[in-house]
């Protein structure tokens, strides 16, 4: 076996050159944990096409394995909810749905949560198992609980810790159920993306402890890492940190809008110029907006036959819609169903610049047993507020 303690001092110099990775401690993990323990039986390196290359860590040039093991990018490691590197003999398409986070996010993270010596850490997504390892590493892995839903990425990923000598709490499981068996814990960290942070991870959680999770809605962009600590009173408040991308939670995974769109906007209540670009959904912070103004919507970009730009707003559960058709630099759109999608939208963009265009990082968030509440303090038109139910 290739010994890679040098990638592992390389990796933990360029995560504090990177302002990452600061605690000694947790220096310490990363150079005492292979990263590539973690990526068996391999990964898939995207290529041209919306392909995938799948490279094994028994059929590759053990430099290159080493080499992509300790690369400063997040690796794929299955696709479509079932396909590994092994079974794949080459190029191959399928989306991601599962991976290897790059170690700066990682890292970034898990500083984040501010852990001290004796915390018990709820991990939701467990995935390859490579922040578990290290998070076992500093704390020990009896306070170390993770949750993973897919019991094939959870096999692998309880395999990979024993053989880097980590017999922790591996569980298999809907991880919005955090794990009551081992509660209470002092922090809740999810390596998976949720439309709002469950309740029931408060409750597993003591007072005074930090819950740490991507938030804001089922878009691949556009969502927030929030932190929250937890009150007395069962409640929670924290603010977004700043963006982040993560896989959504599988059971709250949108599938993808398909079929005919001109039959699902065939029926217009209005119609009209836009105020805003739709293309602005494409900036980080108005589609976190957006997001929170139709938390079920869903924006799809596509092409007219003679290749002008579309754009549409979807909300299925509520049988809505707003389809955007670009003439020069305006924009008109046409609206369907019981909701006025771009409506409401264009309110909270209009509130947002009057607010000055503040970042993601100025959003505050105070969660209770019945609602999430979202605002931008001073400015009291910058407020929502989500049901749990």
């Amino acid at each position: 076996m290739t010994d890679t303690a040098p990638e592992r001092r390389a990796l933990a110099d360029r995560l504090e050159k990177a302002g990452v990775l600061t605690t000694p401690a947790w220096r310490a993990a990363v150079e005492a944990v292979p990263r590539e323990l973690f990526l068996h039986p391999g990964v898939f390196l995207p290529e041209e096409g919306g392909r995938w290359r799948p490279v094994t860590a028994l059929g590759s040039d053990p430099a290159e394995w080493v080499e992509i093991a300790y690369s400063d990018r997040s690796l794929t490691t299955q696709l479509d909810g079932h396909l590994t590197a092994d079974q794949a003999g080459d190029l191959v398409t399928g989306s991601p749905t599962s991976s290897s986070t790059t170690p700066v996010t990682v890292l970034d993270m898990i500083e984040r949560l501010e852990v001290e010596d004796g915390h018990r850490v709820l991990e939701i997504g467990t995935g390859t198992g490579y922040s578990s390892a290290l998070m076992c590493h500093r704390l020990g892995e009896d306070n170390v609980t993770t949750v993973e839903v897919d019991p094939a990425v959870s096999a692998r990923a309880d395999a990979a810790l024993g053989t880097a000598g980590f017999e922790t709490w591996t569980v298999t499981g809907d991880g919005l159920l955090g794990h009551p068996r081992r509660a209470p814990y002092d922090r809740v960290i999810a390596t998976c993306a949720v439309r709002r942070i469950p309740y029931t991870w408060l409750r597993q959680t003591e007072p005074g402890g930090i819950v740490l999770a991507t938030v804001g809605g089922s878009w691949g962009y556009g969502t927030g890492l929030a932190r929250v600590v937890v009150g007395a009173d069962g409640t929670a408040e924290g603010r977004i940190t700043g963006p982040s991308s993560f896989m959504q939670a599988r059971s709250q995974a949108a599938p993808p809008v398909t079929g005919d769109l001109s039959a699902r906007t065939a029926y217009a209540d209005s119609e009209r110029r836009t105020e805003f670009p739709p293309t602005l959904l494409e900036d980080w912070m108005p589609a976190f907006l957006a997001q929170l103004v139709a938390p079920g919507a869903q924006f799809v970009r596509a092409a007219t036959r003679e290749g002008a730009p579309l754009r549409y707003v979807f909300d299925p559960a509520r049988e809505s819609f707003a389809e955007f058709t670009a003439a020069g630099d305006a924009w008109t759109v046409r609206q369907g169903g019981p909701v006025a999608l771009w409506d409401d939208t264009e309110r909270a963009l209009a509130a947002w610049q009057d607010a000055g265009s503040p970042d993601i990082s100025a959003v505050r968030l105070h969660i209770t047993d019945r609602a999430h509440t979202y605002w931008v303090e001073d400015h009291p038109l910058l407020i929502w507020q989500q049901p749990l139910v």
